[in-house]
Parts: C-alpha cells; sequence; structure tokens
C-alpha cells in the first residue's frame, strides 16, 4: 500500500479482508525508516513488538475474534502515558530510566481494543517545557515543514499522526497540549470534557486542568478513539461516572439547526491573529452557515482573564508536583521548564485560591451563554506554525492563546484542519461544546470536514 489510511477506513478494510494489519504495520514501518530521522517523533520505537502485535492481530481476525474498529491500527504514545515494561520518560532526564510496572488506564483499554502499539512519542519536557534542545532527546519537527514547529506539548504525536507513522496517538492538555500540535500539523484533536478519560497513570502537570485524549488524521478518527478510551475510573479522583455514548454513531447527523456562537472579539479585539487565520475564519462560518447552522457573535469575559486564571493555576499546581525534584535535581530539568515552573515557588496560597475562585465564576459566565447556544467556534491558533526555535521560557505568559480557556472550564474542545497558508501550513478552526456533550461537538466538527477539501493531502514529506 502506497497511500496512509484514515483508522475508520483502515478498520473496515482490515474486516473485509482487503488489508492485512501486518501489511499496514510494515507499511507505518518503511515510512519511519524514511521519514523519521528528520522528523523526530519516537522517543522509543518499539518495531519487533510491534511487528508481533500486528501478527496476532491479524491471527485473531482472521479466526473471528475481531474487536473492533481499532483492533490491527498502528498507534504510539505520548511518552507521559505509563506503559507496563516500556520506559516512560516524560521527554525528560529525571525519568530516563523509568520502566512503570502497570499501563495507565487509557493505554490498558487501548490495547483491549486490539491497536498496535508501535512505541513512545516525543513532547515537551513533562508536558510543559518547550520545545527545548538541552534534553536526552531532540524536539519533534513539523512534517509540513520540517523548520517549523509542531506546537505542543504533544509534539511527538502531532508529528507522527502528520506524517502516517501511525493512524492515531495519545495526547494530554493543561492548557491547549492537544489542540496546538493539531492546528500546526493539520490534524483533528480532541480534548474532552474534563473527566470524560481518566488521567490515571499519566504524568501530572495540574491536576485540577489535566484532561487526556486522541490525534488522529480526522474527526472520525477520534471518535473512533474517544469511545474507546473513555470509562469511569474510580481510582481517579476526577473521573467522571456518566455513560458513554457511541461517539461515532451519530456523525452523520450534521448540524442543521444547531445554535453556533462565534467568539469573535477573543481574535478580533482582545489579540489580533494572523490574515490568513482570521479569513480562515471567515470561510469556515460560511460553511457552517451553509450546513443549515445559525451563526452570530457572542461574548464571553476577556481572553486575557481566561488566561491569567489558568496560567497562575497550572504554575502553581505544576511546582506542588515538582516542587521535590526542584529541591534535588533542578540541574536535571530542562532550561525551559525550569524557568516557567519555578514561577509557582513564589506563588501565594492566597493567589491560587482567588484563582480558583475566579475559575467558578468564568464557568458560569460561560454556562450563561451557552443556555441558548449550542456550540462555540472559534481559531484555535494567532498564526501558522512559526519556526522552530528554543523561545523563552515565559513565552506562554506574554500572548494569551485560545485553548487554555476551555482547559479553565473543563468543556470539550475541538480543533480541525480549515486551510492552509500561502507558504502550505495547515490551520485551525476550535469547536467547543458544554460539558458531557462531545458527540455534539465531535458531529460539527465532522460535517465541517465533510464539507471541505482540507483533509485531501498529506504533508509534502510523506506526499512525495
Amino acid at each position: 500500500m502506497t497511500d496512509i489510511p484514515t483508522i475508520a477506513r483502515a478498520g473496515a478494510d482490515i474486516a473485509e479482508g482487503r488489508l492485512s494489519p501486518v501489511a499496514l504495520a510494515e507499511a507505518c514501518l518503511a515510512r519511519i525508516d524514511r521519514h523519521e530521522c528528520r522528523v523526530n517523533a519516537f522517543i522509543r520505537l518499539e518495531r519487533e513488538r510491534a511487528l508481533a502485535a500486528a501478527r496476532n492481530a491479524e491471527t485473531e481476525i482472521n479466526a473471528g475474534r475481531r474487536r473492533g474498529p481499532l483492533h490491527g491500527i498502528p498507534f504510539a504514545h505520548k511518552d507521559i502515558y505509563e506503559t507496563a515494561g516500556i520506559p516512560t520518560t516524560c521527554h525528560s532526564k529525571l525519568l530516563k530510566d523509568y520502566v512503570p510496572v502497570h499501563d495507565a488506564f487509557t493505554v490498558a483499554r487501548l490495547g483491549d481494543a486490539g491497536i498496535v502499539m508501535f512505541g513512545k512519542l516525543a513532547l515537551h519536557e513533562f508536558a510543559f517545557g518547550g520545545p527545548s534542545f538541552d534534553l536526552p532527546w531532540p524536539p519533534a519537527r513539523n512534517p509540513w515543514a520540517l523548520e517549523h514547529f509542531t506546537g505542543g506539548s504533544s509534539s511527538g504525536t502531532g508529528a507522527a499522526v502528520a506524517a502516517g507513522f501511525v493512524l492515531g496517538g495519545t495526547g494530554s492538555c493543561t492548557g491547549g497540549s492537544i489542540r496546538l500540535p493539531s492546528a500546526y500539523c493539520g490534524l483533528a484533536g480532541i480534548k474532552p470534557t474534563y473527566g470524560l478519560l481518566s488521567r490515571r497513570g499519566i504524568q501530572p502537570l495540574a491536576f485540577t486542568l489535566d484532561h487526556a485524549g486522541p490525534l488522529a488524521w480526522t474527526v472520525e478518527d477520534c471518535a473512533i478513539l474517544l469511545h474507546a478510551m473513555a470509562g469511569h475510573d474510580p481510582a481517579d479522583p476526577g473521573s467522571a461516572d456518566v455513560p458513554i455514548p457511541d461517539y461515532r454513531a451519530g456523525l452523520q447527523d450534521g448540524i442543521k439547526n444547531q445554535r453556533i456562537g462565534v467568539v469573535r472579539h477573543f481574535y478580533e479585539k482582545d489579540v489580533s491573529v494572523s490574515p490568513e487565520v482570521g479569513a480562515a475564519m471567515e470561510g469556515s462560518l460560511k460553511v457552517l452557515s451553509t450546513l443549515g447552522a445559525s451563526v452570530r457573535d457572542v461574548t464571553l469575559p476577556s481572553l486575557q482573564d481566561w488566561n491569567a486564571c489558568g496560567w497562575l493555576i497550572l504554575i502553581a499546581e505544576a511546582y506542588s508536583v515538582h516542587e521535590p525534584w526542584f529541591k534535588t535535581r533542578y540541574n536535571d530539568y530542562g532550561k525551559n521548564f525550569r524557568d516557567r515552573v519555578a514561577l509557582g515557588a513564589f506563588i501565594s496560597s492566597a493567589d491560587y485560591m482567588a484563582a480558583i475562585r475566579f475559575r467558578r465564576e468564568l464557568q458560569e459566565k460561560l454556562a450563561q451563554v451557552m443556555t441558548d447556544i449550542d456550540l462555540l467556534v472559534l481559531p484555535t491558533t494567532l498564526m501558522p506554525a512559526p519556526l522552530l526555535t528554543e523561545g523563552s521560557g515565559y513565552s506562554h505568559l506574554e500572548m494569551p492563546n485560545f485553548t487554555m480557556p476551555f482547559n479553565v472550564a473543563g468543556t470539550p474542545a475541538l480543533a480541525i484542519c480549515n486551510g492552509y497558508s500561502a507558504s502550505g501550513l495547515p490551520l485551525s478552526l476550535q469547536i467547543v461544546g458544554r460539558p458531557f456533550e462531545d458527540a455534539a461537538v465531535l458531529r460539527a466538527g465532522h460535517a465541517y470536514e465533510k464539507a471541505t477539501p482540507w483533509k485531501d493531502h498529506r504533508p509534502p514529506l510523506v506526499s512525495a
């Protein structure tokens, strides 16, 4: 096979006997062999384990024991997800020799679904400090243009899926770390409702902001993955005990009569976006209207308020996680991570509690707006992927972003490709829903994808 299938198509082809899991794994490994030396998506490639898993999947499927649409699908995990018997480094010198005894909850669920696990993917150190060039492994590069940034912190997942090394991967998101690499790498990526996916076995960054979620080429693929990953976990105090629908089942229902609110002031008043991002946003609104949605502007608290609240909580909670290591192994961290998290030592309990109370106010104002709005839309990023350079450790404080508000709120938020810049870099639309209405968010994203041509071509790295 020469093209790169989606999870949905590969799963159907495997089920019908048109595609061998072994042939699919070998094709992905061949792409890795050609391109990984330039992309740096993997921290650890488990080649023999993957081929053995593909052969086992093929044997099971041929014997009539197919587990579902993910059985035999090439997949990899952000190296913040614990994997039994395989090192989980968090892309840091501190954990380069750490080998977990147990799988993370979501790793186990995906394993039960039959994925073929290819290995562990690069990230920003401990899902926060990056891109950095002073760590044991290099930063991942964007397959659309190798000199450009992937977004973070799920950088290796964004790069690996865009390059077709795997068909899907896991990410974690504390302030945008699923949606940002999805945006810069031209993918679909969903940050689910807080509590929908267990975080047990995933290295924490900020307990009250952390989310787990999937990245893939299409919204349909994300729906398949989300269904497999979701479920109540009593061992995660933040896990919600709610029914899990089949997120794929209603994707074809469309968005006719859906009420969509445009958070226009975020990107036209609170900060400025590049002309290409603005033009892509206007084009997306026209598509959504054509699909039968009613679209109107809405007003939320300022972007600056959301980001100030979120970053203060994040830095304070991250410092509480890392304080013991900061006191004993400070110089083993990369400089970017040190610079960012050390600020948490100077945040008082009064500051932190004020931010927690302010978060509740922001959540209530968002909920009030969404009483007569079904979905919100806005850009995912301010611009296409910038150049991959080692920026300031304080860059996250210099300009508010469009993703943090929905970590603060805990609401589902999806990033999908909505065009390309003049230089060929992906642009991205963000779709946000009410808590636990992840299915509605996915349905809107799927309708948009089907009405637009953006998913029809891959990065030039793998298209040549």
